[in-house]
């Protein structure tokens, strides 16, 4: 996997050229609009392709598959531009394997809201083992609150990927509340009653998993909360379910704060098959303008986990997005927008603004004038960004990572991860 980064004056076709790839296969490679424009400063991922397949008439991809020995999956994975869909067509070039092809396998997991645009889930799931659609709050009585999540099960379950309950304290306002969370963890017989909905839902709907994410918990919902998710577990075992819980990015046991006092580490990962470590939101709308997951930050995460639970549980979370904030920064006053990957480097081309990268945060970022004449500053992730970030999971031999979320388009982001590893099929 090579990461070039754009000189002033280069083009597509300059890069391509420079590393004799495909100028067709890198634009797509990187989500490069159709004019081909390219910013100063933006990371393009280059890929040689070592096996390609020239599609013949009565062709199908099971066909091309099966001539293979590959999987659907790893042809969606290595073709974005296919984006989850077997229509193929007569002349079409499919990349059957690239050059780096031998790399080690994790787990990857992720999220949308029932919103999502078809094209786009269809085009991301295949690099994702599994999919938690977002989200089955809980109601002011400690029950399920309903989500239409029937779209996305089945597309899930179309590509391979399994689709995972996703459990929340949310209320209707999108307020993780510690009031709701408390109906169920100190009152046994509603927690009864919101397991049995759990499993009912998960049955009826074709679900393959459990993702808990209850969050602003305070100290004395700890224990409780550990509890119950052992319990849960006890349920779920003997389907072959995992179960999964969402931990905020804690960096000591004892770290104090709305976020941090609820969710014990040791007891967490003793109670289910996996952890995501929510390694992210250090750059946050209300806050300064900084790395959304800053690499030193997200060490500091990293190097306490893996003395509280076991590594083969753990999984980092990654963000697919970035923030535009307004400067000067006002602290209580400010407030950032955010924006996908993709839309911060078409941001910098229109503004003309050279994109930097820092290399202790091991994030881009640019600065720019918007059309009323305020200074602005972006801060996203790229191909760089994401690398630095997959090499953690490589170094502290994680289980793999999931990634908030997939509600925007993100091509580099995946063939980056597709370069990197091998994302594994569900084995429940």
């Amino acid at each position: 996997m090579v990461i070039h980064v754009v000189r002033p004056g280069e083009t597509l076709s300059s890069v391509a050229r420079q590393y004799s790839v495909d100028p067709a296969l890198l634009a797509v490679l990187n989500g490069v609009a159709g004019d081909g424009r390219l910013a100063a400063g933006q990371a393009l991922l280059v890929r040689k392709a070592r096996l390609l397949h020239i599609v013949m008439p009565g062709d199908t991809l099971w066909s091309i598959a099966r001539k293979y020995d590959v999987s659907l999956r790893s042809l969606y994975r290595n073709n974005y531009w296919l984006y989850g869909n077997p229509d193929i067509w007569p002349g079409q070039v499919l990349v059957i394997r690239y050059q780096d092809d031998q790399r080690p396998s994790i787990l990857t997991t992720s999220y949308a809201y029932p919103f999502i645009l078809a094209r786009l889930l269809s085009a991301t799931l295949p690099y994702m083992t599994a999919m938690a659609p977002f989200t089955y709050g809980l109601d002011k009585d400690g029950d399920l609150r309903p989500l239409e999540d029937e779209r996305l099960v089945a597309e899930t379950v179309r590509l391979g990927a399994a689709p995972l309950m996703h459990l929340s304290n949310l209320t209707e306002n999108d307020v993780f509340s510690p009031e709701r969370s408390a109906l169920v963890l100190f009152d046994p017989e509603k927690q009864a009653t919101l397991t049995a909905q759990i499993l009912a839902i998960m049955e009826q709907r074709g679900y393959r998993g459990l993702d808990v994410d209850f969050e602003n918990l305070p100290a004395e919902q700890r224990a409780p909360y550990a509890r119950f998710l052992a319990g849960l577990k006890e349920k779920l075992a003997p389907m072959g379910w995992p179960l999964m819980a969402a931990v905020a990015p804690k960096v000591r046991d004892d770290q104090p704060g709305q976020l941090y006092e609820g969710h014990g580490y040791p007891e967490l990962g003793e109670a289910v098959d996996y952890l995501l470590l929510m390694t992210y939101e250090w750059g946050y709308a209300a806050g300064p303008p900084m790395a959304v997951a800053p690499l030193p930050q997200v060490r500091q995460v990293l190097d306490y986990a893996v003395t509280a639970v076991p590594r083969e549980k753990l999984l980092l979370g990654i963000p697919n997005y970035g923030y535009d904030w307004p400067l000067p920064y006002e602290a209580g006053v400010t407030r950032a927008r955010s924006l996908s990957n993709q839309e911060a480097v078409a941001l910098a081309l229109e503004n003309g603004a050279e994109i930097q990268y820092d290399e202790e945060a091991q994030s881009p970022w640019f600065r720019y004038t918007d059309r009323e004449g305020l200074g602005r500053e972006v801060w996203f992730e790229d191909a760089r960004s994401l690398a630095a970030k997959l090499e953690l999971v490589a170094e502290y031999g994680l289980r793999g990572c999931g990634f908030w979320n997939l509600m925007r388009p993100w091509p580099q982001g995946w063939a980056t991860l597709n370069a990197r590893f091998h994302v594994e099929d569900p084995g429940w």
